[in-house]
C-alpha cells in the first residue's frame, strides 16, 4: 500500500484536495492530510473547514510515497510562501517519488525548479507561472514522476490516475467502477 501526502493551506480548492484524498483511501492509498498553517485546522476556498490529520513539521517525510498539492488561488499562493514544501517538493522529486499538483499549483512545482525538462498541465492563465517545458492544456499530464492536473473539473481524472501511478491500473479501474465515472 502506498502512503500519500495531501498538503493544506488556507484557501485550497476544497473539490480538488478532498476528491483527491477521497477516491486514493478508496484506491487502497494511505493517504495523510497536512496542515501547513499554525493549526490543524484548514479553510478552502470556499468557506469549508477541515480538521488535518497532521500537521507539516511532524510528518516523516521519507515514509511517504507521494505528496500531491491541490490548487485555489490563495491556498497556492500560501504553499509556494512555504519553504518547508518546496523543499520536500525538490527532495520527492530526487528520490523519484510522485510529485502531484493540481489547478493552480503546479506553478508551486515550477518554483520548485521541477517541471524545467518537463510537460505539465495546469489552470488555464497560470501557465505563464508554470515554468515547464511545456504546456499541455490536457486535464492530466503525467510527465515522469510528476502528474499535474488542469482544474476543479478534472479532480476525479486527476486523482484516478493518481492511483494507477501509486497502486495499479486495476485499482484505478475498480475506483472508476464504484463511482459510476465516465468521462
Amino acid at each position: 500500500m502506498s502512503k500519500a501526502l495531501v498538503i493544506l493551506a488556507d484557501g485550497f480548492e476544497e473539490i480538488e484536495g478532498l476528491t483527491v484524498v477521497d477516491c486514493l483511501r478508496r484506491g487502497e492509498v494511505d493517504v495523510t492530510t497536512v496542515s501547513i498553517m499554525e493549526k490543524r485546522t484548514v479553510c478552502g476556498s470556499h468557506n469549508i473547514t477541515l480538521y488535518a490529520d497532521k500537521m507539516f513539521d511532524d510528518i516523516d517525510f521519507a515514509s511517504y510515497d507521494a505528496i500531491i498539492l491541490p490548487g485555489g488561488m490563495q491556498g497556492t499562493n500560501n504553499l509556494m510562501a512555504h519553504e518547508g514544501v518546496i523543499n520536500q517538493i525538490k527532495a520527492f522529486d530526487k528520490a523519484g517519488k510522485t510529485v502531484a499538483a493540481i489547478c493552480a499549483a503546479p506553478t508551486v512545482l515550477g518554483k520548485a525548479g521541477i517541471l524545467k525538462e518537463r510537460s505539465a498541465t495546469c489552470y488555464p492563465g497560470c501557465e505563464k507561472d508554470l515554468c515547464a517545458k511545456e504546456f499541455t492544456g490536457e486535464k492530466v499530464t503525467v510527465d515522469g514522476n510528476v502528474i499535474t492536473g488542469q482544474a476543479m473539473g478534472s479532480a476525479i481524472d486527476f486523482a484516478l490516475v493518481l492511483i494507477e501511478n501509486l497502486e495499479s491500473i486495476a485499482d484505478s479501474d475498480r475506483v472508476r467502477a464504484a463511482i459510476v465515472y465516465k468521462d
